[in-house]
């Protein structure tokens, strides 16, 4: 069984077994009478189709009331260098895993799916649907996406996601987030959620004495003596950028949640989501 299909295995069971990642009723449910028409997309109950504006618009038109409105929700990767690294699994193939349990949660509950890989740029994107066989073809698209070299640009994606989602979305964004992002206006106009991957020897790496590091993503060299004063130093700058970006997620109103490669990926999920 190849990588993938594990991935998607383990993710089904989970979801379809314990309801990972249920996030009921976020931006629905406020009492209004407001009837809301979109265009029909596959997977809709077809009972809810308007037939007077689908003859008037010659396409099919569904109607949702708000109180029964489905969320929108939009997975964005960002598979900069350093995902390309692991102790136990690299950080791609967990941030695959938790995009693929997201994603049949969603489509579980009856939502729209939509998906991001982001670098510096936007590099793929998936529109909204609600098909379970993309799930398969967005965990492809992570798994195979070469991140070596690549940077990271949290802007890009804030502006991307602002300008491009019209509609009110969840917006979960998972990486390994070694630099702080500025979400402040995304979050006022969507909710976003933030999930960590990193792996434990990252943050606390061994002594190694004098060695050779290479940047994944600006493919220089460090060579140094990485001994235990230096490793203490690395270890506590990275406790502080944590505490920084941990800062920057509350102020900015963004649950978030960090998962180690070898974590498990359902527990964590679950957790985030039931603490709404």
């Amino acid at each position: 069984m190849s990588k993938l299909q594990k991935i998607l295995v383990r993710a089904r069971r989970q979801v379809f077994s314990e309801m990972v990642g249920n996030n009921p009723s976020i931006f629905v449910g406020e009492g209004y009478d407001f009837i809301e028409l979109r265009e029909y997309m596959p997977g809709d109950d077809i009972r809810r189709i308007d037939w007077n504006i689908t003859a008037k618009m010659q396409t099919p038109y569904i109607k949702i009331f708000r109180e029964e409105r489905e969320l929108n929700v939009v997975i964005a990767s960002v598979l900069n260098g350093s995902v390309h690294f692991g102790s136990k699994k690299f950080k791609q193939d967990v941030i695959a895993e938790v995009v693929a349990q997201l994603s049949y949660s969603t489509l579980k509950n009856g939502d729209l799916l939509s998906s991001y890989i982001f670098t510096d740029k936007m590099n793929a994107h998936n529109k909204p649907s609600k098909k379970i066989h993309q799930v398969q073809k967005v965990v492809s698209e992570i798994l195979d996406f070469n991140a070596l070299n690549q940077q990271c640009d949290f802007k890009v994606l804030a502006e991307t996601l602002y300008k491009r989602l019209k509609r009110k979305s969840l917006i979960i964004v998972v990486g390994d987030f070694f630099d702080v992002p500025d979400f402040k206006l995304l979050a006022r106009k969507h909710e976003v959620v933030a999930v960590v991957v990193r792996d434990h020897l990252e943050e606390n790496p061994p002594q190694m004495g004098f060695a050779s590091l290479v940047d994944p993503e600006s493919g220089s060299t460090l060579e140094g003596d990485f001994n235990a004063s230096s490793i203490s130093a690395y270890a506590k700058r990275v406790h502080a950028h944590d505490r920084e970006l941990y800062d920057a997620f509350r102020k900015q109103q963004i649950r978030f949640t960090k998962i180690y490669t070898d974590s498990g990926v359902s527990v964590a999920l679950r957790r985030l989501f039931e603490a709404k």
